[in-house]
């Protein structure tokens, strides 16, 4: 393709982002199912290329940065806590789920060889971290599951490769070894942490040294690239590397970036991730003519994969379902026998954590990564593509009302001990005390008498708001609607001083941005 033709095709798939979610929103759907959908009817747009994705490329591409963002925001404090049951989602879901696709493909297709079998299940068990996030923004769960499942879909990736990459080369060699499997993966995971641990360390050590919002922002854009690539050399796991950086980062942001950096970084990354996890699903839809090529077309697929891949897909969703009601169950029996160190999470979460298993751009590039010439890759590329449409376009689009219909609640030894009125009260009383220090002279004449009242105020209301929330909501709401009146009534003023001349740009920049603040300082409070 000339460089200028796959410009266009950028900008084309761009356009087609902003449409497709404009329709997403319009009709209550997904964004991720309305991009994936796009992306395969625009596949078929006649006159356009095959789209033709380079595996390890899309990998490196968009990885990196969306573990980063995932782990950057991430509950760590949650995360330690739950971590047993994100390492049974993350490790033992996926070897599980591994085993049983091996096993239904390989008497479904007997004459698929086992290694081939396990590939397969290796690359389709893993739910996908990307799919996960577009998804679960736009649904309201319980802290514990909420953790439970992105800790699952960032380190899942790990374990699933692991297993590729040893099913593949058992494929070529011949040879398989459990106990070689085992040190690999725990080689890779260590190695891993210890790369994305000396790069967060890198990273809050040298940032605040650079004295510009800018350099700062792009070194936040470097370090999940850096830690990934950096393991990757080594050849230990960059998943894990990059998911260490970012969380070592995502702890220490709130001491390495001032308000203005966090705010502008916060912009931007949240555009760049938007983008990125749009063009995601676009590439994978627009990747479907392709991948229906490779394997002989249409006609072939419907006639001899479609009952092994349907059923393979049903295999992998029930195969979930019964790891994670098995796993409950299990906490169940430890509990009756006196153990009593794990809490179950219940049937209707359950329910949901079995059906939030959405794959995505990890299973579509590394089933392209098998080999050329390995037993049975036509029936590994459909399966896996068919998996990815399945698993999106059905849970995706159920999920939230799964979610609504079970009514889930977050049981009381999982909510935080204070709530954010009653922190906002906590943190008005400590900005109190600091201006009460500093009010006076030296002489005990007061020197800020209305910034003493302002914050006295404010310390005052916030103590009276905590805990009686509903009782003063209607108040708070038309105070804030009031002052977003007076906001726009700005705006409009300053926009009208700075048309007929009065003012110049830079007075109007200045001022915009201070009613930008105020504006959005609004929002947050009646939110």
């Amino acid at each position: 393709m000339h460089p200028m033709q796959l410009f266009e095709l950028v900008i084309a798939m761009l356009l087609a982002i902003i449409l497709l979610h404009y329709a997403a929103h319009k009709m209550g759907l997904p964004p991720a199912v309305a991009l994936l959908t796009g992306g395969a009817l625009f596949a078929f747009v006649p006159g356009l290329p095959v789209l033709s994705l380079d595996p390890e490329l899309v990998l490196v591409i968009f990885l990196p940065p969306l573990l980063m963002d995932g782990a950057w925001f991430i509950a760590l404090r949650h995360l330690h806590r739950h971590m047993l049951g994100i390492i049974a989602l993350a490790v033992g879901a996926v070897v599980f789920t591994t085993a049983v696709i091996a096993l239904v493909a390989h008497l479904l297709v007997p004459g698929l060889p086992w290694a081939a079998c396990a590939a397969l299940g290796a690359i389709v068990s893993p739910p996908d971290a990307v799919s996960a996030r577009a998804v679960l923004q736009h649904v309201r769960l319980p802290r514990r599951l909420s953790i439970l499942l992105e800790g699952e879909s960032l380190f899942n990736d790990a374990s699933g490769l692991v297993l590729f990459r040893f099913a593949i080369a058992a494929g070529v060699t011949g040879a398989f070894s459990l106990v070689e499997a085992v040190e690999s993966f725990l080689l890779l995971a260590i190695g891993g942490a210890a790369i994305g641990a000396a790069v967060g360390a890198a990273w809050v050590r040298l940032t605040p040294r650079l004295d510009d919002k800018y350099l700062m922002i792009a070194s936040s854009l470097l370090a999940p690239w850096a830690s990934y690539l950096l393991a990757e050399t080594v050849h230990v796991s960059g998943v894990i590397a990059t998911v260490t950086t970012g969380l070592i980062c995502g702890w220490y942001q709130h001491v390495v970036f001032s308000a203005t950096v966090r705010m502008n970084g916060t912009a931007f990354w949240a555009v760049m991730i938007f983008l990125m996890e749009a063009f995601v699903f676009l590439l994978i839809g627009s990747s479907l003519r392709g991948v229906i090529d490779r394997v002989g077309g249409f006609e072939l697929v419907l006639a001899q994969m479609t009952v092994p891949v349907l059923a393979i897909l049903l295999a992998l969703t029930l195969a979930r379902f019964a790891w994670v009601f098995g796993s409950d169950g299990v906490i169940r029996l430890l509990r009756a026998v006196g153990i009593r160190r794990y809490t179950p999470i219940g049937a209707r979460s359950a329910v949901v954590l079995g059906w939030a298993g959405m794959r995505g751009v990890v299973t579509l590039a590394v089933a392209l990564s098998v080999p050329e010439g390995f037993p049975g890759r036509d029936f590994i590329l459909v399966a896996a593509f068919a998996v990815i449409i399945g698993t999106v376009l059905i849970q995706g689009t159920t999920l939230g009302a799964v979610i609504r219909l079970l009514r889930l609640e977050e049981p009381a030894s999982d909510r935080a001990r204070l709530s954010m009125s009653e922190a906002e009260a906590a943190m008005a009383q400590a900005q109190l005390r600091m201006v009460e220090t500093h009010a006076h002279g030296t002489d005990g004449a007061l020197l800020h008498p209305r910034l003493l009242e302002r914050y006295q105020r404010h310390a005052t209301l916030s103590a009276n708001y905590a805990g009686q929330e509903e009782e003063h909501a209607h108040i708070l709401h038309a105070h804030f609607d009031l002052v977003l009146k007076a906001v726009a009534a700005g705006r409009i003023e300053l926009l009208r001083l700075h048309r007929i001349g009065d003012i110049d740009e830079h007075v109007l920049q200045e001022l915009e941005r201070d009613l930008d603040l105020e504006e959005m300082s609004a929002l947050a409070a009646k939110a």
